[in-house]
């Protein structure tokens, strides 16, 4: 496995990268000596913040935790981890092994703007690589990341949709009409 550490607003000291390797090392047993573990530590004040993300076979693990120590994060996002991998067993396993999605790359359309820059400030502009999935792979994947919407491409229809967590609980599906 292949750790890539970054510190904000901290050194990242021998201590914590073996710490790292130690208890993420764990999860080898799931994903192989072939996938890149990105770890993020983080120090504000009194919280310290971890932030890990797995890429693996076009589905992306994530987790984040924050406490008064940065050990007790490390080891408390090793277990939000293996949650997910636990709660998401059989569907992951089904997906995998049936290896049925191509990376594209989005390609965002820049048309002419109407509206004048003053009125919009985009402050973060994002690229990511668009799979084509049935909608419950898409709800996976939101869900495995932890957001509360998804973007991607409907393996069915192949337009590209939205999948997104309602308030009540329940999952919306936003699909262009032309």
């Amino acid at each position: 496995m292949k750790f890539i550490i970054t510190g904000r607003k901290i050194d990242v000291t021998d201590g914590l990268r073996e710490r790292i390797h130690k208890k993420l090392g764990k999860l080898s047993k799931f994903f192989g000596e072939d996938v890149e573990i990105h770890v993020t530590l983080e120090v504000e004040k009194d919280r310290h913040k971890v932030e890990v993300t797995i890429p693996f076979k076009g589905i992306i693990y994530r987790g984040e935790e924050e406490n008064h120590d940065m050990y007790s994060a490390i080891d408390r996002v090793v277990d939000v981890i293996e949650r997910q991998i636990r709660k998401h067993k059989t569907r992951l396993e089904k997906r995998l092994k049936e290896n049925a999605f191509i990376g594209d790359t989005v390609n965002n359309g820049r048309g002419s703007d109407s509206q004048s820059e003053e009125e919009f400030n985009v402050v973060k502009t994002k690229r990511f690589a668009i799979k084509p999935m049935d909608i419950e792979e898409a709800i996976l994947q939101m869900n495995l990341l932890g957001h509360q919407f998804f973007v991607f491409s409907n393996a069915d229809t192949e337009e590209v949709n939205v999948v997104y967590k309602r308030r009540e609980g329940d999952y919306g599906l936003i699909e262009p009409e032309f």
